[in-house]
């Protein structure tokens, strides 16, 4: 199972936000590059970015920071954040991203996704954040109505070759994952899951490598705040 670290990008330094928050957010010393490279040292292949400017603006705001990481730690790289058209998937892509995520926009525009899915074969990830297991989008600034599942089931056969479910109300609360809504995303989705939101220990490494059709896990705020060492972690990679 891949393990991706966390680097959330607001004002070029290393954040994160509680339930998506930015009213309610954490600032680290250390630069996302610095970051990067620390997971790189550690053994890590695979890293998940949100530009959380993009998320605000629909810009791609930490582009050239991206593409530092990209360049020098060779690392895989899921990036998302406020990516709203073709152009913005094509700039990602053009710096060796090996995920675009496309989350608010897939949600309020299908034939988006459809059009991304086509255009960038492999390279699409759905990013789904449900919240009491209806959709939300616009930084979980609005609820869709639309329950999470319907919504999966309609989109299901566009070809997104990853799907990253995060549930809002764990999101930076570490009180882990929602593994229950997690498996039944996971029983209906056409691709693999990857996990976001409330990791806490190692204990839900351990556990979300139980269920099915999971690709990996994405670890942040506890990695941050120390209560999962970089060391415990790899140990679950090498396992």
């Amino acid at each position: 199972m891949k393990i991706f670290p966390a680097i959330d990008i607001k004002d070029k330094k290393c954040v994160r936000l509680i339930k998506g928050d930015f009213d309610n957010k954490t600032e680290y010393k250390m630069s996302p590059v610095e970051q990067a490279g620390k997971y790189k040292d550690h053994g890590f292949k695979n890293l998940h970015i949100v530009d959380l400017d993009g998320a605000l603006t629909g810009e791609t705001v930490n582009l050239d920071i991206i593409q530092d990481i990209v360049s020098k730690f060779d690392l895989r790289v899921e990036i998302g954040g406020g990516i709203r058209n073709i152009d913005s998937i094509q700039k990602y892509i053009d710096i060796g991203a090996e995920k675009v995520i496309l989350g608010s926009v897939a949600i309020k525009n299908k034939n988006f996704l459809k059009e991304a899915c086509e255009k960038f074969p492999n390279k699409i990830a759905l990013g789904l954040d449900s919240k009491d297991g209806y959709l939300s989008v616009s930084g979980w600034k609005e609820n869709s109505n639309r329950f999470t599942l319907d919504y999966l089931k309609e989109v299901n056969d566009y070809g997104f070759s990853r799907l990253i479910y995060t549930d809002i109300n764990r999101d930076g609360m570490k009180q882990s994952p929602n593994f229950e809504e997690t498996s039944k995303v996971a029983e209906i989705s056409n691709c693999p899951i990857v996990i976001s939101g409330g990791v806490s220990s190692i204990k839900d490494i351990k556990k979300a490598k139980t269920l099915k059709n999971i690709e990996g896990i994405i670890i942040g705020k506890a990695i941050y705040d120390e209560d999962i060492s970089l060391s415990e972690l790899v140990l679950e990679l090498e396992s």
